[in-house]
């Protein structure tokens, strides 16, 4: 894979998770990386793990379901770093275990605000800051594999992945002439905090969760990492508008 090196790299829900994993993976590769997160000491975390590997990163903190604080998030980030080559909108919440008629208008519009705001409003600022550059940019949004089919249980949370790819592919299409490619990535049931609250909520979950993937286990949140990485990558610059099934194989059948 390409070095990343020098590149400059901003990463939403960095704190934890994927986010996390992908933060260091690109700190790995080189890239000078901005780790974003609503909570302070967890995305702090992310950035003292990078410098203690040698790898270059701050913190930013941010809100993403507060357009003016990704608008903050994207200025600090070239105020400190001089650009922005790469932007991961990353952070979403996984929202109540419940069936559509039991979902409240708040439990909808906190979905909606964070998992699909987020991931417009950071579109929005990253891509003005990359027209900018000769070099334009890459963008991936995570969105899920129940953005590709139902998730019984969980309707706001299935609409909001929907909406990512819907975005991805409609930004990958209206600025692919202005060398910014746009992609997303689409992991099923992964070893993170969302997944671990799932099923602390309803226990019953983890071998249900785990009967459906043909591969057996969890994803690992540095598998949906190195995707992420090659979608950024040099060797990748024919890939836009893509919506990538990190599934185990779920959707195979």
């Amino acid at each position: 894979m390409a070095s990343f090196q020098n590149q400059v790299a901003v990463i939403t829900g960095a704190g934890s998770g994927i986010g996390r994993a992908t933060a260091i993976a690109f700190a790995a590769e080189g890239a000078k990386v901005v780790v974003s997160d609503i909570n302070d000491e967890s995305g702090q975390a992310t950035v003292n793990q990078i410098k203690e590997s040698g790898g270059e990163a701050t913190f930013v903190r941010c809100d993403v379901a507060e357009p003016v604080e990704i608008e903050s998030l994207i200025t600090q980030a070239v105020t400190h770093y001089g650009r922005l080559d790469i932007g991961i909108n990353n952070a979403g919440i996984g929202g109540k275990f419940a069936r559509l008629t039991d979902q409240s208008k708040h439990d909808f519009d906190q979905m909606m605000a964070i998992n699909v705001g987020g991931v417009f409003y950071g579109m929005q600022a990253q891509i003005r800051q990359m027209l900018t550059q000769p070099e334009g940019g890459r963008i991936v949004n995570i969105s899920s594999i129940a953005g590709v089919r139902g998730m019984p249980m969980g309707a706001p949370y299935s609409a909001s992945k929907h909406a990512v790819i819907g975005l991805t592919k409609t930004a990958a299409l209206e600025y692919v002439r202005q060398n910014i490619r746009v992609n997303a990535v689409c992991p099923v049931y992964t070893h993170s905090g969302m997944v671990q609250e799932l099923m602390e909520k309803a226990p019953v979950m983890e071998a249900k969760m785990l009967r459906v993937i043909p591969i057996g286990r969890f994803g690992q949140p540095e598998e949906i990492a190195q995707a992420i990485l090659w979608l950024c990558s040099t060797d990748n610059s024919f890939c836009t508008g893509q919506a990538i099934q990190m599934d185990g194989g779920l959707t195979a059948g």
